[in-house]
């Protein structure tokens, strides 16, 4: 279904501040239709001289005449006459209309001419059906008086307010409650629901003729409200236990504010699971705080063993594993600062390639690692096995394709995240693997551990290959003329379950 905007460019000729304004009034439309407890339909004017709906609603607080979504389809004869009188004369007009979808009732229309800088750009219609009944109470005649003070500023074109005041899809609604006040801000008229919210914050005098201060009862998005002549949402503890979402909308009258209308919402349970969830995610990050710093005590307790050996072998065992304690630990640190279940991966890659540096260089072979690309966020349960592989692969990389004395190299690693699968590529320009290797024969205890990860906790898939001029240009290396110096390790890792 096409948007309004599109609707308009299409068959009108209202220019783009107008079309800004019907779309203003279309975000503020459903207080509206749960005011008067009708459909509202908005109807603009097209160039070869009919009535197009461009937007559709309905209320909340009553039932719809509508069951069909009319956007895009065309007034009917009687609606015609009723819609065009309230654009010849600039003023509210009711009228009979026949309605497809209540062939046994004759449907009443309420036209509004929406104005936008004293020019009638559409107008917007109250459409019901007056079926015999009870007698509407208070709660229904006040609504509708509501209803209809707003019907009068958006004749006038003081609505819908020239700013929004944030995500109106987040603020109180008609039926969570109302208080309609007058020019003083005093309360005129308190809905049920708006009652037993000042019950639950302790008020339980009767408000009717007094204001929110008197009543001691938070009124600060009123007095803003009336002095900004826009609305103010606003959140606020009510004593110590009650947490309220209020809205003020201020009624304007030739540019006075001549009331005002509170809705009021309690936001106290959902505030309470959202103090739990922040609770709780800290303390998950305070756990992976904790764990890392363990990590490392360990780490320091093995160094400490290493310089009491005099076994080569066993000192080179003991650093490898100082190194994949140290990898594991570098990434609950970055747990411990990431809020939610992901982790920006990039974060932990840029100091596992410092850690390599620090721990695999030596004098005589000054090997340089280099980060290409952005893997994105990536699952926790990921990041782990993914980051002992990505350190075994840089260790593998360096240990045989720079021998002790092999002189100056580099290492790439490239990540691509397409948000279903991580993509890793750890391209070196030393010696090479043979044409025919197979990762899955080798024995090494690095190979072995990345294998072993790869294919059971991360469910993903490897190879390791001689590098070639594609593979060299693709992570910005140069080519040494021989396609076998060099290897490359291509990784493909799946980020859902």
């Amino acid at each position: 279904m096409a948007s309004l905007a599109a609707l308009v460019r299409e068959h009108t000729g209202l220019d783009r501040d107008q079309v800004s304004h019907l779309n203003r009034l279309t975000s503020e439309w459903h207080t509206l239709a749960d005011f008067c407890f009708a459909d509202l339909l908005m109807y603009v004017p097209t160039k070869d001289d009919r009535w197009l709906i461009v937007g559709q609603v309905r209320p909340s607080t009553g039932q719809t005449v509508y069951h069909t979504d009319w956007v895009g389809s065309f007034a009917n004869v009687t609606e015609q006459s009723v819609l065009t009188s309230a654009l010849k004369s600039g003023e509210i007009t009711e009228g009979d209309v026949e309605v497809e979808e209540v062939p046994d009732d004759i449907a009443r229309m309420l036209a509004i001419p929406v104005h936008c800088n004293g020019e009638t750009i559409a107008v917007l219609t109250r459409e019901w059906v007056d079926r015999s009944g009870r007698t509407p109470g208070e709660l229904e005649r006040t609504y509708i008086s509501i209803f209809d003070r707003f019907a009068a500023m958006i004749a006038e074109g003081s609505f819908p307010y020239p700013a929004r005041s944030g995500d109106v899809t987040a603020a109180p609604r008609v039926g969570d409650g109302v208080m309609s006040l007058d020019a003083e801000g005093r309360v005129r008229y308190l809905s049920p629901n708006a009652n037993s919210a000042l019950h639950r914050v302790g008020i339980h005098a009767n408000a009717a003729g007094m204001r929110l201060a008197e009543l001691g009862f938070h009124d600060d998005m009123v007095r803003k409200a009336y002095e900004q002549r826009l609305p103010v949402v606003e959140e606020f503890e009510q004593g110590s236990d009650v947490a309220l979402l209020c809205r003020c909308m201020p009624i304007l009258s030739g540019g006075d504010v001549v009331g005002g209308v509170l809705l009021v919402r309690d936001v106290t349970d959902v505030r309470k699971r959202d103090r739990m969830l922040m609770s709780k995610d800290a303390t998950i990050r305070e756990i992976h705080h904790r764990v890392k710093n363990n990590l490392q005590t360990i780490s320091s307790l093995l160094r400490l063993q290493a310089r009491r050996l005099e076994n080569p072998e066993a000192k080179a065992a003991v650093s490898e594993s100082v190194r994949r304690i140290r990898t594991i630990a570098l990434v609950h640190e970055s747990l411990s600062r990431e809020p939610g279940d992901d982790v920006t991966f990039i974060e932990i890659v840029r100091p596992l390639l410092r850690l390599a540096e620090e721990s695999l260089q030596s004098p005589d072979r000054p090997v340089r690692f280099t980060l290409a690309g952005d893997g994105g966020r990536i699952p926790a349960r990921v990041a782990t096995p993914l980051s002992v592989v990505l350190t075994e692969l840089m260790q593998n990389a360096v240990d045989h394709g720079f021998p002790e004395g092999s002189g100056a190299g580099r290492v790439v690693v490239s990540l691509e995240n397409d948000e279903e699968h991580l993509t890793v590529h750890v391209v070196d320009d030393g010696q090479g693997v043979a044409a025919d290797f197979d990762l899955g024969a080798a024995t090494g205890l690095g190979l072995s551990i990345v294998r072993t990860l790869v294919t059971t906790e991360l469910n993903g898939q490897i190879e390791m290959r001689p590098a070639s001029a594609v593979d060299f240009q693709a992570v910005g290396l140069d080519d040494h003329g021989a396609g076998t110096h060099g290897t490359v390790v291509e990784l493909k890792v799946p980020l859902t379950e």
